[in-house]
């Protein structure tokens, strides 16, 4: 069973910063890319960034510059550092590893960037 295990979402406000984990199992961390999506109320989920086993990042343009997606191999966990935080970040963060067809999905953390 795959098994993705998400923290550290909340409540904080808009130009503030919130980091996000999601651990897995070491062996599917070691060959598989992971993401992190979110999804607001009343719009589709959207891929927000994500990371290869390698390494290598892409982001939403909407995030780009603000938020880094990183992983720990030690740890077999990736993170979501979340800076400059505004309002239109809010929503339901979800950690996503996708093998072969078959997406597996995170328990969900809410973001909520309000004064």
């Amino acid at each position: 069973q795959v098994q993705l295990v998400e923290s550290g979402g909340g409540l904080v406000q808009p130009g503030g910063s919130l980091r996000l984990s999601c651990a897995t199992s070491g062996r599917i961390f070691r060959v598989y890319g992971m993401a992190w999506y979110r999804q607001a109320p009343g719009k589709q989920r959207e891929l927000v960034a994500g990371i290869t086993s390698g390494g290598t990042t892409n982001y939403a343009d909407s995030v780009k510059g603000r938020f880094t997606i990183s992983r720990d191999n030690a740890k077999n966990t990736v993170y979501l550092q979340m800076n400059s935080l505004k309002p239109e970040d809010t929503a339901v963060y979800y950690c996503n590893v996708r093998i072969s067809l078959l997406d597996y999905w995170g328990q969900g953390t809410q973001v909520t960037v309000s004064s």
